[in-house]
């Protein structure tokens, strides 16, 4: 049962639960630990402007919490790792069909940026490596591939550095 939520924290459900099926991802399926998250998430957006993590400590200052703004930079190491993101809004496939429970997630803000610094290839000018789906052609630049690709919904072992 769905406790009684504002309308904005539902209608965010909808559309964070639209948005996630069609790219490959998936919110958790425990619906009242999402909708106290999409409560949070309302609450911050009002509070900052933007959808700050409800997890974590905000500094109000759009670009110090860059990295916190959901879906976060963190989201997809930590459905790797541990199946799901920090806060549990996001879930592996394997948590989300039950097959898998999610493991603590540890704080590492800023962690794993300086170790996607760490693991980034040198280049010969400046910018973050370009990643190619190799099944639909789709572009990203980032630290490492998606672990879905938003358009044909292929693993992330099907890409590869383009540049």
């Amino acid at each position: 049962m769905v406790s009684e939520r504002s309308q904005e924290a539902l209608e965010l459900y909808e559309r964070l639960r639209r948005e996630a099926e069609s790219s490959g991802y998936y919110l958790n399926p425990d619906l009242e630990l999402v909708l106290d998250l999409m409560e949070g998430l309302v609450t911050n957006l009002k509070r900052y402007g933007y959808m700050a993590c409800p997890c974590r400590l905000a500094s109000g200052v759009r670009e110090k919490d860059l990295d916190i703004i959901c879906p976060c930079d963190y989201r997809d190491a930590d459905l790797e790792e541990y199946g799901a993101c920090y806060c549990g809004l996001y879930v592996s496939e394997e948590v989300a069909q039950g097959r898998k429970k999610a493991s603590p997630v540890p704080e590492r803000r800023g962690t794993v940026l300086l170790k996607a610094e760490e693991e980034k290839p040198v280049f010969s000018g400046k910018g973050m490596p370009v990643w190619r789906c190799k099944v639909c052609g789709y572009l990203c630049a980032r630290p490492s591939p998606p672990l879905k690709c938003p358009i044909c919904k292929a693993d992330k072992d099907r890409f590869e550095r383009f540049a």
